[in-house]
Parts: C-alpha cells; sequence; structure tokens
C-alpha cells in the first residue's frame, strides 16, 4: 500500500478536521505533542502522513501532488484558484463573504459607480465585481485588517470574511452584498485521485458519513 499524504491549514481547523478523521479511526500521535518541532507527522500502520501548512498553501501543495489531499476554507481554494477536486465540505468553519462598507456606500454599489475596493482576496473581488455584477471597481490588495480602509478613506467597500459582523458593527460598518458561503473543503490531487482512487474514495465516503451525522438536521 502506497502513503496517501494529507495536507492540514495550522490552526484550529487542523485540530477540527483531526478529529474527523479520529471518528473514521485514524489518528496520529505525533501530532499530539504540542512541543514538538517536526513538520511532517506519520502514522506508519496506515501508511498516512500529515502536514501542517500556512493555509493559502494547501492548495499549491496539492496541486503539485506534494500532498495527496488537503483540507482548506473556501475562501482559499477560491482565492488561490487552483487545479484540484473538491470532493467534500467538512461543514466547519462556517463564515461568509460579504462586501462591507458604511451604510452610505450602498448607494454606490446600486448605481454601479467607479469605486475602490480595499480586499484580502483579490481574486475574489475581482471575479464578483467583474464577472458578476459587470461592475468596474479599482482593486487594492492589503495584508492587515481591511475594516480600516474605508474608515481613513483609502476605500469605499471592503471584500472580506464575517462571522458574527461584531468588528465591523464597532467600526460604523455593515454588510452590503453577501458573496458566497464559505466553510472548510477536502480536496485532492487529479492525479492521486486516479491512482489511488479506490483508497481515497473509502477514506471520503466514511468522512462524509461522519459530516452527515455531526450536522444538527441529522435527525
Amino acid at each position: 500500500m502506497n502513503d496517501l499524504t494529507i495536507a492540514l491549514a495550522k490552526g484550529r481547523l487542523a485540530k477540527q478536521t483531526m478529529e474527523f478523521f479520529r471518528r473514521i479511526g485514524i489518528t496520529c500521535e505525533e501530532m499530539e505533542d504540542p512541543k514538538t518541532r517536526k513538520l511532517i507527522f506519520r502514522n506508519e500502520e496506515q501508511k498516512l502522513n500529515f502536514f501542517l501548512s500556512k493555509p493559502s498553501d494547501v492548495p499549491t501543495y496539492v496541486e503539485y501532488g506534494a500532498a495527496d489531499l488537503g483540507v482548506a476554507g473556501r475562501d482559499t481554494i477560491l482565492e488561490e484558484n487552483r487545479k484540484l477536486y473538491e470532493v467534500l465540505d467538512l461543514g466547519i468553519g462556517r463564515c461568509r463573504m460579504c462586501v462591507c462598507g458604511p451604510a452610505a456606500a450602498a448607494e454606490k454599489l446600486k448605481r454601479h459607480e467607479l469605486i475602490r475596493v480595499a480586499t484580502k482576496y483579490p481574486v475574489i473581488a475581482r471575479d464578483y465585481f467583474y464577472n458578476k455584477k459587470h461592475q468596474t471597481v479599482e482593486i487594492i490588495k492589503l495584508n492587515g485588517s481591511v475594516e480600516l480602509a474605508p474608515i481613513v478613506g483609502l476605500a469605499d467597500v471592503i471584500v472580506d470574511i464575517v462571522e458574527t459582523g461584531g468588528t465591523l458593527r464597532e467600526n460604523g460598518l455593515e454588510v452590503l452584498e453577501p458573496i458566497c458561503d464559505l466553510s472548510a473543503k477536502i480536496v485532492v490531487n487529479q492525479v492521486s485521485m486516479k491512482m489511488e482512487q479506490e483508497r481515497i474514495s473509502d477514506l471520503i465516503g466514511k468522512l462524509r458519513q461522519v459530516v452527515r451525522a455531526s450536522r444538527p438536521d441529522s435527525n
């Protein structure tokens, strides 16, 4: 049996994903040690390797075959736009990608005015405004707190992830237009899906049952 390598996004998402794996009998004791400095973790018995990476790098590792499977948020998958298969929505990390800003900016959006948009997600923003809204905008890429942009006059609106909306409200901003729902998904390398189809399909099938059972409406 060949090894399968799985790329996980560092942080809470990795821990939640490993809980799903534990429910189908897959564990990795090496990952349980909080003091470890290892980069790759192995389950010898089940021929599985795991590694943790920056969330935005997971689709890249999967596309180029460094990982057979990966788990990443849909925002990362859309922004990176890599060639891979999306095979299962884990239903965790749910939130929304939205256009946000001061209430006054709503009219500019309705009239399709030329506006500035600040965002950490220029690919998603560009696709939304140009391909779905057919509105010409100037997109400004930021890496920090994008909520600051409309407050200091850098941009009219922002495109960002919204969970509770608390940060928006505290800064006089609101959701103006929803773009899409987001959650964590399992992605698979296209070649791996062909070469290891039986094993990967079995793994995904077991995880799908766990996901269904964990949903509030499953009963």
